[in-house]
């Protein structure tokens, strides 16, 4: 078997196409496309469907880059063994984060003050990305994990937090308890229109009465009257005066953010800096 067809095939399906990954690896196309057929022919499979959008693995596929990545990262990662010096660390690296994560782009800029010579692609999408099929490295998860088959790496810990503009508190009172929350005009995040807006607070079950629903964490940050966000969005707010926080004695469930990517025996040197990175970083948020 030819290795440097191996890394090739391994770099396309990771590119998502053939002309990504020739603009990517700086290999001409004509090369690539005619070094993974071979790959095909000496393996007598179809590893990859090709289509004008695109590649896409099959079947046969899937099972031979699981092994084949891990393979190419472990010889890159042996290539590396012998640089003490973490900023020589380069390559590429796809993320996929969701919308209005400001902690995050502050989390990446200071990745790419330590490690100047990894180029990143960010993905921003509330849509649960097929690692693979999309090219991704390493996506990002909020809430419960879905995908049995990649590992997931739980980063942070936290519960939602209740909060409202102090004129909101004097126009409607403190509440004391949930139930008082049926007076107040209510923001929330939803990702649908056609799902009805709960909240669980210590244990007691809400239906807020929502005048806005939206996906979008920032645009419900600009817009809070009483709704729940993440804590890292707001602690500076709450200590500043400009937001309150509501019945702290009923707490939100808790939260988890994971970092999810393909298994892999030996992540690329990108990918452990990335992962290593993010487990520092957010050992500081609260």
């Amino acid at each position: 078997m030819d290795l440097n067809a191996v890394e090739m095939f391994v770099y396309v399906v990771r590119a998502g196409s053939l002309s990504k990954a020739a603009q990517q690896s700086g290999i001409p196309l004509p090369t690539l496309s005619r070094r993974v057929r071979a790959l095909e022919d000496s393996l007598n499979l179809q590893l990859i469907e090709r289509s004008v959008r695109g590649v896409k693995l099959t079947v046969a596929g899937m099972h031979f880059y699981q092994q084949a990545s891990a393979g190419v990262d472990i010889l890159k990662g042996a290539q590396l063994a012998s640089q003490h010096d973490e900023r020589q660390i380069s390559g590429y690296l796809r993320l996929s984060i969701p919308p209005a994560m400001t902690v995050w782009w502050e989390l990446l800029a200071q990745f790419q003050q330590r490690y100047p010579g990894i180029r990143l692609f960010v993905q921003t999408t509330e849509r649960r990305v097929d690692l693979v099929a999309d090219g991704i490295d390493v996506a990002l998860r909020v809430g419960a994990i879905e995908h049995e088959t990649m590992v997931a790496k739980r980063v942070i810990s936290w519960r939602h937090q209740l909060v409202a503009a102090p004129s909101l508190v004097e126009r409607y009172g403190r509440p004391q308890s949930p139930a008082d929350l049926s007076r107040y005009p209510c923001a929330v995040w939803n990702a649908s229109a056609w799902r009805p807006s709960v909240w669980s607070l210590g244990g007691e079950t809400v239906h807020p009465a929502a005048i806005l629903m939206t996906n979008d964490y920032a645009h419900l940050y600009q817009r809070v009257l009483s709704g729940d966000v993440p804590p890292f969005m707001v602690n500076e707010d709450i200590a500043q005066g400009r937001l309150v926080g509501l019945l702290e004695d009923y707490p939100l469930p808790e939260q988890h953010i994971h970092l999810v990517y393909p298994p892999q025996h030996y992540p690329a040197p990108a990918i452990r800096a990335y992962l290593d990175f993010c487990s520092r970083f957010t050992a500081n948020l609260s």
